[in-house]
């Protein structure tokens, strides 16, 4: 797994790439389960469960996302 593709990478098998599927979605719908995001991915991105944590992790240590531990839930935060 990287987080920026290389000539020997698939681009949509990459962080930034999951990344960029859960900031569309966590835009439109502000917060959602971490099952019903995950769910969500999987339709979009077949390597999804392999790249759901690093791509949360990533986008958590931007400030874009907040995760709440009450309702196991993901926040779109932005910019």
């Amino acid at each position: 797994m990287s987080l920026l593709p290389t000539k020997h990478s698939h681009p949509d098998k990459t962080t930034l790439a999951l990344a960029v599927i859960i900031i569309k979605r966590l835009k439109k719908v502000r917060i959602e389960e971490y099952d019903k995001l995950l769910g969500f991915l999987q339709k979009k991105n077949s390597n999804a469960k392999s790249l759901f944590l690093s791509s949360m992790n990533f986008l958590y240590l931007m400030g874009l996302v907040n995760y709440h531990k009450k309702t196991d839930s993901f926040e779109y935060v932005g910019l």
